[in-house]
């Protein structure tokens, strides 16, 4: 890596603050539950806070469970009963269709709710790796069209003009690694996540290097394509590695990663066609 573009990224890093992923995680939250009989509710307080927690966490969990709450931040109610307006659902059945529908419905809950509530944590891990993903895979499609980037692509941190599409994507796999540790209820920051930060560096060259190998072998098409596809599939494969990392304290090896872009890198280039169109379509009505 040139030493200027590492210089790049660093002033680009001064944009992007952890503190406020930690504090948007560390917002409290409740949950409530409505249901048929006291065993009911227990049963769904121990989906919610399993026993395989730690003690404390648990104990925090179920301090946030509020039997009977209507008027908790999120409610659960038994599939049988007709709940409150507002309530989730939730058959003890199929647990994770409830999950899928309030991170649908409550984004803006989806950190508090997995940092404080285990079943919410793959569910609003998977979710930030395909947002951050499409957003990469979208800057590099927008920054190719003009007078389009305003009014379809923004981020919070994202302020400044980026010199290349390679610090875009850097940094905001190093904010999805914020985003995850925060999910998975593990430290975030610089200092706290130095290695994964490192190896985030590291690899923005290294999934440029396998993809040189990989193009000639998938047939992507040409223009602006290949490039989207590359950038979808290099964030995914990297924050699916990230997430089994913070839930079994392990990530890929060369070879999982390795496939895992593969089959992502063919999945990328159908998700770059549909936005590409998109903003073509935008772009000519605008």
């Amino acid at each position: 890596m040139s030493l200027a573009l590492f210089r790049q990224i660093r002033h680009a890093l001064g944009n992007l603050n952890p503190a406020d992923v930690r504090e948007e995680a560390a917002r409290p939250v409740t949950v409530g539950i409505i249901a048929s009989s006291p065993e009911v509710l227990g049963r769904m307080e121990a989906f919610l806070a399993p026993a395989h927690m730690s003690a404390e966490r648990r104990a925090e969990a179920l301090r946030s469970i509020l039997r009977n709450g209507a008027d908790a931040d999120v409610v659960l109610c038994e599939a049988s009963l007709l709940g409150p307006k507002g309530a989730f659902p939730f058959d003890l059945d199929e647990p994770e269709t409830c999950i899928r529908r309030v991170l649908k419905d409550r984004p803006e809950l989806m950190l508090p709710l997995a940092r404080r509530f285990y079943p919410f944590r793959k569910r609003a891990s998977q979710k930030i790796v395909r947002d951050v993903a499409q957003e990469n895979a979208l800057f590099c499609l927008a920054t190719a069209i003009p007078d389009v980037v305003p009014s379809v692509f923004s981020l919070p941190w994202a302020v400044g003009e980026y010199s290349s599409d390679a610090i875009f994507l850097t940094v905001n796999q190093i904010r999805m690694s914020f985003l995850l540790a925060a999910a998975s209820d593990r430290p975030l920051g610089y200092r706290e996540q130095k290695s994964e930060i490192a190896s985030i560096v590291a690899s923005s060259f290294g999934w440029r290097a396998l993809a040189r190998e990989l193009v000639g072998k998938i047939p992507l098409g040409g223009g602006l394509i290949p490039k989207a596809a590359i950038a979808w599939a290099g964030t995914f494969a990297l924050g699916l590695s990230m997430e089994r990392l913070y839930r079994l304290g392990y990530g890929f090896s060369r070879e999982e990663r390795a496939g895992v872009y593969k089959d992502a890198l063919l999945h990328g280039k159908e998700v770059a066609g549909v936005m590409l169109a998109d903003l073509m379509r935008r772009s000519k009505t605008a």
